[in-house]
C-alpha cells in the first residue's frame, strides 16, 4: 500500500530568529558565529523532520472523532462563530507585534467521523500555537478549495481568560471542516482584531484513495475486492467480489487497458442482495492489458481493475500478417507495450536470428509494417521486451515463393533456381572456413533475373562447395547458403520410381479384371436364387399372358 508521506516544512519562526542573530553578529564581524547558527537550525529542522516521518510510518491509521469543534489550552475559554463575509480593513499593528512573535506553529491532519459502517466523512484537523498577546482576542480560520469559495470561522477567546493567559504559549485545535480525498486546502489564519500583516498560510493535501482506512470507511474510496480463478480450456474468468458497498449494486466487466479501458463487451451485474458475489467473464485472448474492472452502481464511483494475464506477453505475438500482392509483412500490438521488433534470418532450428539491417521498430500503439519482403522460410520477426526476446516464423510451412536446388554427382555440380514471380536475385560464390561456419565470398557477384514459374540453371563447374543467393528486387531479404554434396540416392529414387509405374501397370488391369468377375459371379447367384434359369428370360415371361 503506498499512502501519501506526511509533508516537513521548515519552521518560519526558526529560520526567523536565526536570521535576526546572524544579522546582529554580522555587524559585529563574527563569521564563525554564522557558520554555527545556520548548522543549528539546520539539525533543528532534519530532527524535526525525523520526527514527523518516524509517527507517520508508526500512525498509519486515521484518528477517528465522535463529533467536530473546537479545543483550547487548559485555562483558557473559547469558542466559535460564523466570520462575516465581508471583512473589515485590518489594523496597523502595536510596536513588537509581528508573524514572529505571534505564530509559532501551524500543522494539519486528517480526522473521521462516522455515521455507521462504511459511511465516513473526512475533517481537516487545525492546529495553532500562539504566543498570545493581550492585544488579541481570537483567530480567524479561512480554508479554500479550488474552484470555490472561502469559508472563515472564528475562534473566539474570553477576555478573562485572555487576561489571565496573556505573554503565554497557547494551542487551538479546530477540526469541522470538511474536506474530500485528496483534496487541495488552503488555510490562512489571521488575528481577530485583523492587524495588518499579521497572518500566516499553508497548504495542504489530504490522504487519497491508497490509504488502507480510506478504503474501508469513505463511501468514494469503496471500491471492492475482486479475486478470480481462471478457466483456461473455456476461457471463462470466475470473479468474485468482497468489501462491496453494503446497499448497493455491484458492476463487473471486462475491459482492454490503454488511456482508458475499452470494454470487450463482456459484462455482469451483481445485485446487493444476492448471497454469493460473483459472476462469470468469458474472453477471447489472454492478454496481457485485458482486466477485470469492477464498480459500485452509484454515480462517478471509484473503479478498481484486476488484470489477470499482465505477463503473459507471448499472447502478444501472434497476429503477423503478409500481403504477396503488395509484398507487406505486418504486425498490430493488440496492447501498448514498450517493445521493438525486427527482422533476422533464422538459419536452423535454435533460437540463433541475426538481425537484418535496418530493419528495427519500436512498438506503440500503431501497426508496425515492413514493405518490399521476401516470403522466405528463414526470414522471422524477433520481439524484444525488456530482456526476454521471441521470434517468429510466419512463412514456414507455407508455399515458398522460390527455391534453390543443388546436386553434385561425381565431378558434376548442377544448381537450379526456381521462381514462382518475377524476381532478380544475387548469386555469389563463397569458400567455407575450416573450423568456422562462416563462408568466405569469393569471386564477383552474378546477377540473375527469373520469370513466373520459371527455372534457371546456374552455371557452377567451376564454382566452389558453396555459394549464397539473395533476392536484390526487395528491401529485406534474407541471404541463404547453399553447399553441394554428394548425391547418393538419386539411382536409387530413380529405380523406385520406374518399379512403382510398372506395378501401377500391371495392378490396375488386374483389379479391374478382379472386380468384373465378382459382379457377374453375384448377378448369378442372386437369379439361382429365384429359381429361374438365368439363360432363358424370355421363355419365363411367355408363361404369364397378357389378360
Amino acid at each position: 500500500m503506498t499512502e501519501q508521506p506526511p509533508q516537513c516544512h521548515t519552521s518560519h519562526f526558526a529560520w526567523h530568529q536565526v536570521h535576526v542573530q546572524v544579522q546582529e553578529k554580522e555587524a559585529e564581524g563574527s563569521g564563525r558565529f554564522v557558520v554555527t547558527m545556520f548548522l543549528r537550525a539546520t539539525l533543528l529542522m532534519f530532527h524535526s523532520c525525523l520526527v514527523l516521518y518516524g509517527a507517520a510510518a508508526q500512525h498509519t491509521e486515521l484518528e477517528r472523532i465522535k463529533t467536530c469543534g473546537i479545543k483550547c489550552s487548559q485555562g483558557l475559554q473559547c469558542n466559535t462563530e460564523p466570520a462575516y463575509f465581508f471583512a473589515a480593513s485590518c489594523q496597523t499593528p502595536a510596536d513588537g507585534l509581528t508573524v514572529s512573535s505571534v505564530f509559532r506553529n501551524l500543522s494539519f491532519s486528517t480526522v473521521v467521523t462516522c455515521e455507521g459502517h462504511q459511511r465516513c466523512s473526512l475533517h481537516l484537523q487545525i492546529h495553532m500555537t500562539v504566543q498570545l498577546p493581550e492585544s488579541i482576542h481570537g483567530l480567524s480560520v479561512c480554508s479554500q478549495t479550488p474552484g470555490m469559495l472561502r469559508k472563515c470561522r472564528i475562534v473566539r477567546i474570553s477576555k478573562a481568560s485572555g487576561r489571565i493567559m496573556s505573554g503565554m504559549q497557547v494551542e487551538l485545535e479546530d477540526n469541522c471542516t470538511d474536506i474530500y480525498p485528496q483534496q487541495q486546502v488552503k488555510v490562512t489564519v489571521t488575528t481577530v482584531p485583523d492587524y495588518c500583516g499579521i497572518t500566516q498560510s499553508r497548504t495542504y493535501v489530504a490522504p487519497d484513495c491508497s490509504w488502507k482506512d480510506l478504503r474501508r470507511l469513505v463511501p468514494e474510496c469503496i471500491t471492492g475486492r475482486l479475486s478470480y480463478d481462471i478457466n483456461a480450456e473455456r476461457k471463462e474468468l470466475h470473479v468474485s467480489v468482497s468489501d462491496m458497498l453494503d446497499d448497493e449494486d455491484y458492476h463487473l466487466r471486462l475491459c482492454h487497458k490503454d488511456f482508458i479501458c475499452a470494454g470487450t463487451g463482456a459484462n455482469a451485474l451483481i445485485m446487493k442482495d444476492e448471497v454469493t458475489k460473483s459472476a462469470i467473464l468469458p474472453f477471447s485472448r489472454p492478454l496481457p492489458c485485458l482486466c477485470i474492472e469492477g464498480w459500485s452502481a452509484v454515480m462517478d464511483a471509484r473503479r478498481v481493475q484486476v488484470c489477470p494475464f499482465n505477463n503473459s506477453l507471448e499472447e502478444m505475438w501472434h497476429g503477423i500478417h503478409y500481403d504477396p500482392l503488395a509484398g507487406v509483412l505486418s504486425w498490430e500490438p493488440a496492447c501498448p507495450l514498450t517493445a521493438t521488433v525486427a527482422l533476422c534470418q533464422r538459419a536452423g532450428e535454435d533460437d540463433v536470428c541475426t538481425d537484418l539491417q535496418q530493419a528495427s521498430r519500436n512498438v506503440g500503439r500503431e501497426k508496425i509494417t515492413f514493405a518490399q519482403v521476401d516470403p522466405h522460410p528463414q526470414l522471422c520477426m524477433k520481439f524484444r521486451a525488456g530482456h526476454r526476446s521471441w521470434i517468429r516464423c510466419p512463412f514456414v510451412g507455407r508455399f515458398q515463393a522460390w527455391d534453390v536446388t543443388v546436386m553434385k554427382h561425381a565431378a558434376h555440380k548442377a544448381a537450379k533456381l526456381t521462381s514462382h514471380m518475377n524476381a532478380t536475385f544475387s548469386v555469389h560464390a563463397c569458400m567455407p572456413r575450416e573450423g568456422s561456419a562462416v563462408c568466405g565470398a569469393m569471386g564477383t557477384r552474378a546477377v540473375i533475373h527469373v520469370g513466373p514459374h520459371t527455372s534457371v540453371s546456374l552455371n557452377m563447374t567451376d564454382a566452389p562447395s558453396c555459394f549464397y543467393v539473395r533476392r536484390t528486387d526487395v528491401t529485406y531479404a534474407p541471404t541463404i547458403l547453399h553447399c553441394f554434396t554428394e548425391e547418393r540416392s538419386e539411382p536409387a529414387t530413380l529405380f523406385a520410381t520406374s518399379a512403382n509405374q510398372m506395378l501401377i501397370m500391371v495392378i490396375v488391369p488386374v483389379g479391374l479384371w478382379l472386380t468384373a468377375v465378382i459382379i457377374v459371379t453375384l448377378v448369378l447367384h442372386v437369379r439361382l436364387i429365384d429359381g429361374a434359369p438365368v439363360w432363358d428370360v424370355s421363355q419365363r415371361r411367355d408363361r404369364h399372358p397378357t389378360l
